[in-house]
C-alpha cells in the first residue's frame, strides 16, 4: 500500500484528490489537514509514502514546507498557479498538478511516483528515454541526450520524428509526439496535432496562434477552446 497524506486548506479540492484516490485500490489516505504545521506529528511517526500538498496556504506554504521538513516523504504539488512549475521541480518533487484535477493526469502523477520509488529515475521500456522530475534523456543518433523541460520552449511533430525547440538549438528524435507529450510535466500544452507549447515561455497568444519570442505556433481548431481558457487562467 502506498500511504499518502492530503494537505491543502480547499475542502473542495481535498475531497477531489479523495476521490481520485478512492478509485485505486493500492492507495491508502492516512489523513487530510487543512496546514502543513498540522501534518509535521504525522509525518514524523507514521510511515507516510506520499503527500498531496498544496502551494499557496496560510502559515506555510507547500514550498516552504519541502524546504524547511527534514526527511520529508515524496510530493505532488497541487495548485491552481502554473508560476510555481519551474521552482517545484528544483525541490525534486514527483509531480505538479494544476486544479481542477482530471483523473488522467493524476494516475500519470501517481505512476509517475511509482517509477520513482522502483530506480532513481524511470527508463521506459522502449529505452528510448530516460525520466526524471527536472529532465529527460532523449536518444539522438545512439547519443542519449539531457534536455532539461525548463529549456524547452516547444516541440513539433514531423512524421514518425518529434523536433524539441530549445533557445539555442533544435534536437531531433524518433518519438510520436502524443507519446513524447505523456512524458512532459503539467505546464506543457497541446495546441495543435503537430506542436506542444512550454507554457512558461509563451510571451502572447491568438485564437490562431501562441508566440513564443520571435516564434509562431499555431493552434489547431479543435484545440482552440481548450488553449485559450488554459492561457487565460
Amino acid at each position: 500500500m502506498i500511504r499518502c497524506l492530503i494537505i491543502d486548506d480547499e475542502p473542495l479540492a481535498i475531497e477531489v484528490i479523495k476521490s481520485h484516490l478512492s478509485q485505486l485500490s493500492e492507495l491508502e489516505l492516512v489523513a487530510t489537514f487543512n496546514n502543513p504545521i498540522e501534518a509535521i506529528e504525522t509525518i514524523k511517526n507514521d510511515a507516510i509514502d506520499l503527500i498531496f500538498l498544496d502551494i499557496e496556504m496560510p502559515l506555510l506554504s507547500g514550498i516552504d514546507f519541502v524546504k524547511t521538513i527534514p526527511n520529508v516523504p515524496k510530493v505532488i504539488f497541487t495548485t491552481a498557479y502554473r508560476n510555481y512549475a519551474i521552482e517545484s521541480y528544483e525541490l525534486d518533487v514527483v509531480d505538479y498538478l494544476l486544479k481542477p484535477i482530471a483523473f488522467s493526469r493524476f494516475f500519470k502523477a501517481i505512476n509517475k511516483f511509482k517509477n520513482s520509488m522502483a530506480l532513481p529515475v524511470s527508463v521506459m521500456a522502449n529505452s528510448e528515454e530516460t525520466i526524471a522530475n527536472d529532465h529527460i534523456y532523449v536518444n539522438v543518433n545512439k547519443k542519449f541526450v539531457k534536455i532539461k523541460f525548463a529549456d524547452i520552449l516547444y516541440i513539433e511533430s514531423i512524421k514518425d520524428y518529434i523536433r524539441i525547440h530549445l533557445p539555442t538549438q533544435s534536437i531531433v528524435t524518433k518519438d510520436a509526439i502524443g507519446n513524447f507529450e505523456d512524458k512532459l510535466p503539467s505546464e506543457f500544452l497541446r495546441t495543435h496535432r503537430s506542436f506542444i507549447v512550454n507554457t512558461s515561455k509563451v510571451t502572447a497568444f491568438t485564437k490562431v496562434d501562441v508566440e513564443i519570442g520571435d516564434k509562431e505556433v499555431p493552434i489547431g481548431a479543435s484545440y482552440k477552446e481548450a488553449v485559450v481558457r488554459f492561457l487565460k487562467e
